[in-house]
């Protein structure tokens, strides 16, 4: 439990997006009961219900930060639990591949929380991509079942990848020991005396090692930016898209994602990464550069769920989030960029 009180820096920035979610849901509710309003009440609606459910998901992470980062950690499993059981769900599975699905969803995906919580990199990095495929299509074939063989473990290997492994790189950023790459308070050249009474200089090795680490309220901070700009960039997109959207890129799939939208999504998420490059470890260009990119790939994730709900003839994943879809439905994006935020911040935070 993070017993401390918080530094200025997250009281900004969480206090920040509380009071826009207040204002942004008093404008919904005076929009839904103006009849005369120029706007589609459908856009307003969808508003209103997008706007619910980041209430939703803002409360769940400030109450897993004040709780802690094994909290943080257990709330991203069950998260990940319920969206590999939306995905499953939704397609097709054969009595034989039952056994199989057992350890997927009691072992598995359980196992890469306990190796993430415990920062045992080396493992939660390879344990799903390398033993858990291998021993699904072994189990499987086992099982003695061989028609549509090869699409059934391709199935359940893609939902554990996107469900847990992918997502499980979001409160990965807690537990990895993060350098500061340039910190304004870098005590370098800094002279320190030795037991010989002459002055000598601190060296950045020893400075990396006690002194220029992200502490928890920084990944903290950290990964509640990185949901942040999923979000918002959602957000942009979609009312980008139906302001100024005429080119639909795919419309079999999304008739709703346009160019315009895209376009103007990244933009506002990249002025907005900017923006509040304070609130991380890294300089204003390198945030602005993050939140454009896991805007981009966090489009590509939830073009390629409404792909798969488009084959399977679903419109939602679930109904767990109330009058939004599934949990998966609300995730999509921040599974598919959770892994590239991820090696984008061991990257910067390195230099």
């Amino acid at each position: 439990m993070i017993e401390k009180t918080p530094e200025p820096t997250t009281i900004w920035l969480v206090g920040g997006v509380l009071v826009i979610l207040a204002i942004a849901t008093g404008a919904g509710q005076i929009l839904k009961r103006r009849y005369d309003t120029v706007l589609n009440p459908a856009i307003v609606e969808q508003f209103h219900l997008r706007i619910r459910s980041w209430w939703i998901i803002c409360s769940a992470l400030a109450a897993a930060f004040i709780l802690g980062r094994t909290a943080t950690v257990i709330l991203f499993g069950a998260i990940s639990f319920f969206a590999l059981r939306e995905f499953i769900t939704a397609t097709p599975t054969r009595r034989a591949d039952h056994r199989a699905l057992f350890w997927v969803f009691f072992f598995f995906t359980p196992f890469q929380y306990v190796l993430v919580g415990f920062n045992m990199y080396d493992w939660y990095a390879v344990v799903i991509p390398v033993f858990g495929f291998l021993f699904i299509a072994g189990r499987i074939a086992l099982a003695g079942d061989y028609k549509r063989f090869l699409q059934r473990i391709a199935v359940i290997q893609a939902g554990l990848m996107i469900s847990v492994y992918c997502l499980s790189h979001a409160p990965a950023l807690l537990t990895q020991d993060l350098p500061i790459a340039d910190p304004s308070n870098s005590t370098t050249n800094q002279p320190a005396i030795n037991l010989n009474g002459d002055s000598q200089t601190l060296t950045e090795e020893t400075e990396s090692s006690s002194q220029q680490r992200l502490n928890l309220e920084d990944k903290a901070r950290l990964l509640f930016f990185f949901v942040l700009m999923i979000q918002l960039g959602d957000v942009a997109q979609y009312l980008w898209g139906k302001l100024l959207g005429r080119r639909v890129i795919a419309p079999e799939i999304s008739g709703d994602r346009t160019w315009e939208g895209i376009f103007g999504g990244i933009c506002t998420a990249t002025v907005l990464g900017a923006l509040l490059w304070w609130a991380t470890p890294f300089h204003a260009w390198e945030s602005a550069t993050a939140a454009a990119i896991v805007t981009a790939i966090g489009f590509a994730g939830g073009m390629t769920m409404s792909a798969i709900k488009r084959d399977r003839g679903v419109r939602d994943y679930g109904t767990l989030v109330v009058g939004h879809g599934g949990v998966l439905d609300r995730i999509d994006s921040i599974c598919f960029a959770a892994p590239v935020f991820f090696y984008l911040t061991r990257l910067l935070t390195s230099q």
